[in-house]
């Protein structure tokens, strides 16, 4: 089975990048330091110092292996410049029909969404649905409260 596609900005790849060097580095021997310690402590059958740096360190060797999977299916996506139809990378200014709330979203890959920032994934409900509309256009998202109107008031 061919691995997913990881859609980033080149921001995004930049952090993944950065987040593997410093695994890769410094959590890696601050980890491996831990389980020296431990070790020279003595008896590690019944010491909790060194089962929760072999616990972490198996944590952190699970994560580069993530984040090196990330990047060799990275595919990064060109900041959008002046478009009328959302895309991948593109800023949405939308409104809420029924509630006049305006909202301003980033879509984004899976990888670097995050809600917190306004950083949507392409693949969340508002996300699909805001996909390759133009500006003016309402559309409908289905979510687990109900269905909610938005018009796209402007794309960047």
């Amino acid at each position: 089975m061919p691995e997913k596609e990881v859609i980033l900005t080149l921001e995004g790849l930049k952090k993944l990048e950065e987040e593997l060097e410093l695994t890769k580095t410094v959590k890696r021997r601050e980890v491996a330091l831990r389980i020296k310690q431990a070790i020279d402590f003595g008896d590690i059958s019944e010491n909790s110092e060194y089962d929760d740096a072999k616990n972490d360190q198996a944590f952190i060797e699970g994560r580069i292996i993530t984040l090196e999977k990330m990047l060799r299916n990275a595919r990064v996506i060109d900041e959008v410049e002046g478009t009328d139809v959302v895309t991948l990378g593109a800023k949405v200014r939308l409104k809420d029909v029924d509630y006049g709330d305006d909202e301003e979203y980033y879509i984004v890959g899976s990888a670097e969404a995050d809600p917190g920032t306004n950083k949507i994934s392409n693949e969340s409900p508002v996300g699909k649905a805001v996909l390759g509309q133009t500006k003016g256009s309402i559309v409908e998202v289905n979510v687990p409260a109900g269905i909610l109107h938005y018009q796209i008031l402007d794309i960047k």
